[in-house]
Formats: structure tokens, sequence, C-alpha cells
């Protein structure tokens, strides 16, 4: 059986705690390893590796922290296929998911890349007579990521260029449901070429999460999770003086106006709602028709749901793969019953599939008639469910969203350019889509929504990594009139 350790300056370390967790493949429900639980000992230990790598990386040149970067965006595209069959093998999401979510990595290598240009400060000449005024930005020093299990490759290519090309160390911790493919692009990064304690991996739970948000030399942390934990990783860390970006849940909305083109709409609500399962943070979750469209619309989309290839996500037919637990299929299930039992209209039920192996299999489910007092409307279920509420005008899906305590993402769908115009402006979330049903940014722009799906002031990747991983620092100068000082150490005035 697979045994999967930390990796702590260069080298594989077991774990000291005596604590191991099993990594099962979803689309069988096998183990196919185990990894070892960090203890308080080996969280220190990599920071400890961390603070001795970026006393000397962050006086190295900017062009020299940028030429292992190039070297790890190569190794990562030549071994790209590599990354995804791990990520299927523990995640379950199929290949073609899989090969996304490594391209998407290497769009936040690209952009780190560029560091030469966005680290470039502000300078004032004569602010005052002989007074210049300029600014810089410098690294915070170890900073850490906890990573979460639907994205194991993508959430931590969104901090580790940014933070590693600004000059810091960094400290990972990924989720231990599917371990193997962080722990392989942190092998990738070393064989790049930067220099062994850089970057560290401490495989663990709450006593690792604990000791990186109490840990003096760590200095920021970025999460990706569920609302409730990205709370507590908020204030927690905040509590400890540390700079805490924590992105948390999300119910996205997709609304549908009337003068919408169908098959556009029902093609991208479905590819929304049940591409890897429904286990992502933008995904639709709850489609709002306005007006008459819903009829033709649900049926069109329960058409296409019908159709999907549910199955491992090796097979190339392989439209869905199972989702990660057994428990988190049972809690779906919960879920769909509960809406029936609310009063909803269950089209497509995916409790009534049936797989031919001990997978954590689910269908996808289509529930119509939702009103936002039922579980279905008002939980994350994280999973290949999409609720359909019926609503008579744009200003009563615009309220929704609003009224909504996420505000992760959301779009629109619409042929009414004053429409669309109208919904990026007033809609209460961070990543807005105009018929586009996930608009995550590309790498040079910043990801991470509103209201409880976002605690920090900084969103992720892009610009606002940059920002968050250094801090400013303004000096005011003024230097002796040349002359009057040639003159003062009694050198000739014209030397």
């Amino acid at each position: 059986m697979k045994q999967i350790h930390h990796l702590i300056n260069g080298q594989s370390v077991e774990a000291t705690s005596g604590n191991v967790s099993p990594v099962y493949n979803p689309a069988t429900g096998e183990q196919s390893g185990e990894v070892g639980m960090a203890s308080v000992a080996d969280v220190d230990a990599a920071v400890d590796a961390a603070v001795k790598a970026q006393a000397e990386w962050r006086h190295v040149s900017v062009a020299k922290r940028i030429a292992p970067m190039f070297n790890f965006r190569a190794l990562l595209a030549a071994n790209a296929n590599e990354v995804a069959k791990r990520l299927t093998a523990e995640h379950g999401k199929v290949l073609s998911d899989a090969a996304g979510e490594v391209a998407r990595g290497l769009e936040n290598i690209e952009y780190a890349c560029g560091i030469t240009e966005h680290l470039k400060g502000e300078y004032t000449e004569n602010a005052s007579t002989g007074v210049d005024v300029y600014s810089v930005r410098q690294p915070l020093g170890v900073v850490a990521g906890i990573t979460p299990f639907n994205f194991p490759a993508m959430v931590p290519l969104w901090t580790i260029p940014n933070a590693i090309v600004t000059g810091n160390a960094y400290v990972l911790k990924p989720s231990e449901r599917d371990p193997s493919a962080p722990m392989f692009i942190a092998e990738l990064f070393h064989e790049a070429g930067f220099p062994d304690g850089l970057l560290n991996v401490v495989n663990g739970d709450k006593v690792a999460v604990d000791r990186l948000l109490e840990h003096p030399d760590v200095k920021a942390v970025s999460f990706v999770g569920s609302t409730p934990i990205a709370k507590y990783i908020y204030a927690t860390g905040a509590a400890n003086g540390k700079r805490v970006q924590a992105l948390g849940g999300a119910k996205n909305h997709m609304v549908v106006l009337p003068d919408a083109d169908i098959g556009l709409a029902a093609d991208a609500a479905v590819s929304a709602a049940y591409g890897s399962a429904g286990e992502r943070c933008m995904a639709i979750s709850v489609l709002v028709t306005v007006g008459d469209i819903a009829d033709p619309l649900v049926a069109a989309i329960g058409e296409r749901t019908s159709k999907l290839v549910i199955g491992e996500g090796t097979n190339p037919d392989s439209e869905m793969g199972p989702v990660i637990t057994a428990e988190h299929r049972d809690r779906i299930s919960s879920y769909i019953g509960a809406g029936a039992d609310a009063g909803a209209t269950v089209v497509i039920d995916g409790r009534t599939d049936s797989f031919d192996n001990n997978g954590n299999f689910i269908g996808c489910s289509l529930i119509d008639h939702v009103t936002t007092d039922m579980s279905v409307y008002t939980d994350e279920i994280f999973g290949p469910v999409l609720c359909v509420v019926r609503v008579d005008t744009y200003e009563e899906a615009l309220q929704l969203i609003t009224d909504c305590p996420y505000g992760n993402g959301a779009a629109i769908f619409t042929r009414d350019g004053g429409a669309a115009r109208d919904f990026q402006d007033r809609c209460e979330a961070g990543m807005v889509g105009i018929n586009v049903p996930i608009p995550v940014p590309v790498g040079y722009h910043s990801f991470g929504g509103w209201n409880d799906s976002l605690f920090g002031d900084t969103a992720m990747y892009g610009p606002e990594g940059i920002r968050f991983f250094t801090r400013p620092k303004v000096l005011t100068s003024r230097w002796p009139d040349p002359a009057t000082s040639a003159v003062d150490l009694g050198f000739p005035t014209n030397v």
C-alpha cells in the first residue's frame, strides 16, 4: 500500500504522530494508500526549514527567482498527464476535468513568471525640495496554504507561485483525502531547481492546521474550503496576528431571462451544475428562471442530464465521476429527499441510478419548484444537484442573489445588453458571468467572492495575490547638495 509522507527541507519525512489516514479510490471504494498525519513537531520542523530557506531566498535577485519558476512551469506541463491521473485516482473526477485543473494551475505559474513587472514600485522625485519618496514591496517571510480536496492541484498553484517569486517560503497543508497530486507537484518544484526548504508539505488534520495558525513564524495563511471553517481560519489566524485570506462556500445562481437562447443556457447549466460531480465552489447550484422560459428550459436540461455518462474517471466515455466519499454521497441523497418532502418536484432523481461497483457514485439530480426556505436552496450541497427557482421578474431574480448569504459567483443568460449591464453592476457577487456559467477569472485577474464566500481583504492569485504576499514600504530620502558636500569634505568641487 502506498505510503505518503511529508516533504520537509527537500526530503521525504515520516510523520511522528503515529496517526495515519486512509486514502481511497472514490470510483472503486478501495483503499489505495495511507498518509501520515503531522504532529506539532512535524509542522514546526517544516516551518523551521522554511524560515532558514527564506532568509537567503528573499535576497536572491528577481531574475534568479524567475529562472526556476520557468523550469517548474515546463516540468508541470510535461507531466500534466501524470498529475491528472493522480487527481482522478484519488478525487474521482474524469480525466478531462483533471487536465483542465492542471491547465488552470499553469496559468498562475505563467503569471508569476512576470514578477519583474508586477513588483515595480512607485517613485516621486522632489516631493519636497531635495526630497524623494518611493515605495517598494517586500516579502512577508514564511506563509502557509491550507487547501481543499476538490482541486488538490489547482488551488495550491493559486498561491505557491506568487508567494515564492515575491521572496517568501511556503508550507502547504493539502487535503488528506487526495494528497498524491500536490505532493508530486512539490517534487516537481524541487526538481525545477528551487532551494530545499522553500516549499514544504505537511499532511495532517486539525492538529496541523491549528499549529500553522498559531506558529509565530507563519506570517500569512491562505485557505479554501467551507464557510464555517473559513470563518474559523480567519478568526484564529487574525487573532494570532497573521494576514489571512479564507475563501468559503457558495450557492451560485444562474439567472435565465425569457429572451435567452434555450440551447445555450441548457448546455451551460448542465456543465456548470454537474461537472466534477458538482464538487466545486463555482458550480451552479441554483437555476433562476424568469417568466415563461421555465418549462422549456427545464425540459431541455432534463433531456441533456438524462444522457450524461457517469462512470470511472479513467473511462474516456465518462462525463462525470464519483463524489469524494460514501458519507458525502449519502449526505447528498438526504438533501434530495428533504427537497421532495418539502414539496419540490424531483424531475431527475440521482438516487435511483445504479452502478456496477462499490464506488461513491450518485446520479445527477434536477429539482424544480424549489423555494428559498428549503434546505436544498439554503445549504451548500456540494454535489450534482441543480435546483430550479421560478420567479416572474428580473428584479425578483436579482433580489434572490442579494438575499443569499454567499456571494461567490453568479451568472445571467440573456440577449439583452441592457439587462446584462445592469446585472453586472448590481449583482452581489465577486465573480459575475454574462452568458458564461462559471466565471472563474484567468490567472492574471484574481479569484474571490463577497459576503460569506470570502474572509479577508484580498482575493487569490493575480494582482491581489501579489499584494497579499508582500507588504509595502515607503521610503523618504534627502541627500545633501552635491557641491556643498564636496566642499565640506575637502574635495575639489569639479570632481
